[in-house]
């Protein structure tokens, strides 16, 4: 999933944080709205990112 769709996603539902998991369904770790918003205005953004390549992003 993008940055973008995850965005779109998250406001939707009204979410702040979106858990990440892998093709077992187990979790790998989490990301917040405001946190891909920051990222989303770093240089290394393109409307092409997925989450898993986002920095920080697979912490639990």
């Amino acid at each position: 999933m993008t940055v973008e769709v995850a965005l779109s996603l998250m406001a939707g539902a009204g979410v702040e944080y979106l858990v990440l998991c892998d093709g077992d369904d187990q979790c790998t770790g989490a990301v917040s709205r405001a946190g891909l918003t920051v990222f989303r205005e770093s240089p290394a953004y393109t409307d092409r990112v997925r989450l898993r390549d986002v920095p920080g992003s697979r912490a639990v």
